[in-house]
């Protein structure tokens, strides 16, 4: 069975430039619970997969990974978390924007047929909050089958 079949992804790693500051953004703007706190590397308790933070510096001391930065304003992943309803867009930009959290615009209802707004954390990783408008998703296509 291949890879991406064999078994569902557990964790999203961010490499991000200042742990202090990240973890301060996903704590006390996002409210994230912390899970484990190390040296250059934090993660979150989450309901779904685990979110981790990884200091450039760090992981390349220990792994020999590239720390090369991005151009300020650079995006390399887009992390989504669906909520229930289009109404928790909305109440969340409000709760969210008050916070100091820098979103591109207000929410809006887009063409794949959900309610979506999108912001970044301090080290432009860009997230997007959405939720299906009535309908759903609509028809799952997979031609390789």
């Amino acid at each position: 069975m291949p890879l991406g079949q064999a078994k569902k992804i557990s964790d999203v790693c961010l490499l991000v430039e200042n742990i202090e500051r990240t973890v301060d953004f996903y704590v006390n703007k996002l409210g994230f619970r912390m899970r484990r706190r190390a040296e250059g590397f934090a993660d979150f308790h989450n309901d779904g997969i685990t979110l981790a933070a990884w200091e450039l510096d760090h992981i390349n001391r220990h792994t020999g990974a590239s720390n090369l930065r991005a151009p300020k304003g650079a995006h390399k992943v887009c992390v989504a978390m669906q909520l229930d309803t289009p109404a928790e867009i909305d109440r969340l930009y409000a709760e969210l924007s008050a916070k100091g959290v820098s979103f591109y615009r207000a929410p809006d209802d887009y063409v794949w047929n959900a309610r979506c707004v999108y912001f970044t954390d301090p080290d432009d990783t860009l997230w997007e909050l959405y939720a299906w408008l009535e309908g759903g998703p609509g028809d799952y296509h997979d031609e390789h089958r």
